[in-house]
């Protein structure tokens, strides 16, 4: 439970791990005799430390290299329902008190009380937290939640279309006004900017799926089905967003810090 809330809240396996870590030595320490409930003080930890985490984060994101994206993450290490690769991604655009109360309201259903306590603000606070957090992401939150597997299909059809340099079929699966992301933070030759527009997407993805060494495994993620992808021995981790009838949006992970548990050795797939 812990894990999940810490990873809904950052986004990044390896800040919830420290954030777990940090957990664990400050429970070590606490004296017992002062803690009635151990999940509630627990779970006051892990979100002020994933806050912090939070704040910490968006001051250096001025440094980034091009897009931040969620780092992937193996379904078989955390058991997570109803988080998608999206939701993260746009939960990027809350601050950190908003998304603290919006994850404990949402996704664990805690009272407001509970979650001023939490924060140590008052329970008006956070329901109006709660409210301009919904408001933020009202206007971009999918509407379509594809299955996963309309996701496997999807996603190997797509790649199937650029590896062949299909243009017409890839243009077909795309939405207008689709966009792809890409987050190497500098570490691999990628695009800084999203891509936008059925065109655009088709010939950049055409370009680089369009080769014969390209490799493609399926991956199961707690956020979905994803493509493990290897191009002239370089990995990235390719997912994407349908509306139930054509790809609205990509995303494409190539930061090797952020594909370590998902090339681990400990996860097969």
């Amino acid at each position: 439970m812990l894990a999940g809330l810490a990873y809904r809240m950052l986004g990044s396996w390896h800040d919830t791990e420290d954030v777990l870590q940090e957990t664990y030595v400050r429970w070590s320490a606490a004296d017992r005799s002062d803690v009635a409930e151990p999940r509630r003080y627990l779970t006051r930890v892990v979100t002020r430390l994933s806050v912090d985490v939070l704040r910490t984060r968006q001051a250096r994101r001025e440094s980034y290299v091009g897009e931040w994206l969620p780092e992937p993450v193996p379904a078989h290490a955390l058991d997570l329902d109803e988080v998608s690769m999206a939701l993260l991604h746009l939960m990027e655009r809350l601050t950190p008190p908003q998304r603290a109360v919006y994850v404990l309201r949402t996704a664990f259903t805690l009272p407001y009380d509970e979650i001023a306590e939490i924060l140590d603000r008052t329970p008006d606070d956070c329901r109006q937290l709660h409210h301009r957090a919904q408001h933020a992401l009202a206007d971009d939150r999918p509407r379509y939640e594809p299955t996963a597997a309309e996701q496997r299909r999807l996603l190997l059809d797509f790649v199937a279309a650029a590896r062949h340099g299909d243009l017409p079929r890839l243009e077909s699966m795309l939405r207008d006004d689709v966009i792809s992301w890409t987050d190497a933070n500098g570490r691999r030759r990628a695009a800084r900017k999203p891509v936008t527009g059925r065109e655009k997407v088709a010939v950049f993805f055409s370009h680089i799926y369009g080769r014969p060494e390209v490799t493609f495994t399926p991956v199961e993620l707690v956020t979905g089905p994803g493509l493990k992808v290897v191009v002239r021995g370089n990995h990235h981790l390719l997912t994407l967003d349908s509306d139930g009838t054509a790809i609205t949006a990509l995303r494409v992970v190539a930061d090797p810090e952020k594909l370590s548990a998902v090339l681990d050795d400990r996860y097969e797939f």
